[in-house]
């Protein structure tokens, strides 16, 4: 079932779990996500980053999705991810997104409640949530988001931005990276414990990818309610896309992306698990 994204997360916050955030950008993707969410009997969030959006038509790929969480009893949310452009929310909206993230992480903290305002106003006229972040997630390797400066966020002006803005969920910015870590990760989870404390919203993580399961739990008991999770699950598929070369000649294509699709669903299913606090992840 097509699900709110905002329901999901409050109730997340409500029962101390976190809910993961694929980010995806074709069929396979996708699919992988909703199967692991459904095999595992958790809700799941599927983000579209706006540098996609040139080579995926957000019309069809909403349409896809949409179909998709139709067919499944747990709820599906959709996501626009890391959005710098206002068309590229509208478009969103008009598609049937049910939440976005205006990311005005390189503007001044004045400057950036000004815009995010301006998306908060917009979206919530259409009943869809926001996300925005103050500081910047800092880009390691594998990665293919943008270049942030690894600012990390400062629980008052958290709390000045979140009143003026009236933003529904707040990208924390505590030390992880997009991508993997290029050394031993540095997590300030005394920040985390100081902005949950500041404010009464669902946090996110970005950057769940090569962050040790000890800081994950450790950060959901601080608050965190959704993490995002792209660059493992992409490494994954390529490691196997690598293998199924190696020991096949002339597959053909459909084989390929099957193989690849069931082994990017398999580590989904454990990043599903260790958010929801399962055993099995220990």
């Amino acid at each position: 079932m097509l699900g709110s994204t905002k329901e999901i997360l409050l109730e997340a916050q409500q029962n101390n779990y976190a809910v993961a955030a694929f980010n995806v950008f074709n069929m396979e993707t996708a699919q992988a996500a909703v199967l692991a969410a459904e095999n595992r009997q958790m809700p799941v969030i599927l983000a579209l980053g706006e540098r996609y959006l040139d080579t995926t038509r957000i019309e069809a790929f909403s349409a896809m999705v949409h179909t998709l969480a139709a067919a499944v009893s747990v709820p599906v949310a959709l996501h626009l991810d890391h959005a710098y452009e206002l068309e590229s929310i509208r478009k969103a909206i008009r598609c049937g997104f049910t939440s976005v993230m205006y990311d005005g992480s390189k503007f001044s903290l004045e400057e950036n409640i000004r815009h995010t305002k301006e998306v908060v106003k917009l979206a919530h006229r259409a009943a869809v949530s926001v996300e925005a972040e103050i500081g910047s997630t800092a880009r390691g390797d594998f990665s293919d988001e943008e270049e942030g400066d690894g600012r990390l966020t400062d629980p008052q002006e958290a709390g000045i931005f979140v009143q003026e803005t009236c933003v529904d969920f707040l990208a924390a910015a505590i030390g992880t990276v997009h991508g993997m870590y290029k050394g031993e990760p540095r997590i300030d989870l005394g920040r985390l414990e100081a902005l949950h404390r500041t404010l009464d919203i669902p946090l996110v993580l970005h950057g769940g990818s090569g962050t040790p399961d000890s800081i994950i739990r450790e950060s959901i008991r601080s608050g965190i309610r959704k993490i995002n999770v792209n660059t493992e699950v992409s490494m994954t598929a390529v490691k196997q896309l690598t293998n199924f070369l190696n020991e096949h000649s002339a597959p053909h294509l459909s084989r390929v992306m099957a193989d690849m699709q069931q082994s990017m669903a398999t580590v989904m299913e454990r990043f599903i698990d260790l958010f929801a606090n399962r055993s099995g992840s220990e």
